[in-house]
């Protein structure tokens, strides 16, 4: 069986080299060059098996999938992906899962320029945690706190699909594999994040589902937001379920990490022309307003209240 530093070397023979690392793997920490004229954005999320993916999950698609939640919080502040460190917890030293996991890491980090510099490896229940590092420039920053009455509500790609497959999975039953993919595999919208910095006005990822997270930009510009239910994006598999299962997997389910932001009714063909240029399909949502909180409505403007707003990790 391996030991510690053995995973180490291992680790560090599949990383991305970049010329503004000075020092990466392998002393107490790294030495980094930020580029003049920008500011440092840091992101850290950790997966715990069981609860942010199931434990019979491919060892490639969970190192994807570790890499990409981290990647999805450097779009929804519109940053250049840069570097990042990474915290590994095994139960044993299995070199074999080890390599595989770097498989998908290691794709999902070249495609987008990351390269990691350091971070730690020690014996434990399986978790992952990953802090990533990224570029924007001064006062470019998509925040949670810069929503204004009367912006349009936009969000990327579709939702749902995530959170449908899910059930299927934990059960053992046939899941159409490009909803599965969905779970295992999420595309960080990192080149429309960039394409937005200094466009859009608040950005957020959909992650613990879309209320839930558009909650948090209410909360955090002091505004109220609408969501037209109807005009969410969806999938075929998705759009075919029942309405109110539809409702409740797009609006609650979470996991999609697609991009919701706001922007002047003004910059919609703007932000039409980027969604063209970075082929990511964008759609427009709601609307803010006056008041507080996150306000869920149906086409005809019936106020829909959904059973939870979304995933609550100490609930």
């Amino acid at each position: 069986m391996p030991a510690e530093f053995d995973l180490i070397d291992r680790i560090r023979r599949r990383v991305l080299a970049r010329g503004d690392v000075a020092l990466g793997i392998g002393d107490d920490a790294a030495l980094l060059e930020v580029p003049p004229g920008r500011q440092l954005v840091v992101a850290m999320d950790t997966l715990n098996a069981g609860v942010h993916f199931p434990v019979d999950t491919a060892p490639a698609d969970i190192g994807w999938k570790a890499l990409a939640v981290n990647l999805s919080d450097l779009a929804a502040m519109g940053a250049e992906p840069a570097w990042c460190t990474l915290s590994l917890a095994l139960p044993v030293a299995d070199a074999e899962w080890l390599d595989a996991f770097l498989d998908g890491f290691s794709e999902l980090a070249g495609a987008h320029g990351i390269a990691l510099v350091g971070g730690d490896t020690t014996r434990g229940p399986l978790s992952i945690s990953i802090a990533a590092h990224g570029f924007v420039e001064p006062g470019r920053a998509l925040r949670r706190d810069a929503a204004r009455d009367g912006d349009e509500v936009w969000v990327s790609g579709t939702l749902g699909d995530a959170a449908a497959a899910l059930p299927g999975v934990l059960a053992g039953a046939a899941v159409d594999p490009a909803m599965r993919a969905r779970l295992d595999r999420p595309v960080p919208r990192v080149a429309l994040g960039r394409a937005l910095a200094g466009l859009a006005r608040s950005g957020i990822d959909v992650s613990d589902g879309l209320l839930a997270d558009l909650a948090h930009v209410a909360a955090a510009s002091g505004v109220a937001i609408d969501i037209d239910l109807d005009a969410l994006p969806g999938s075929p598999a998705v759009l075919a379920l029942a309405a109110d299962a539809r409702r409740c997997t797009q609006a609650t389910g979470g996991d999609d990490y697609e991009l919701c932001f706001t922007a002047a009714p003004a910059d919609a063909s703007a932000i039409e022309a980027i969604a063209a240029v970075t082929a990511t399909r964008v759609t427009r949502i709601g609307r803010v307003r006056g008041g507080r909180g996150v306000h869920a409505r149906l086409a005809d403007g019936t106020a829909w209240l959904p059973p939870r707003a979304g995933h609550v990790h100490f609930a």
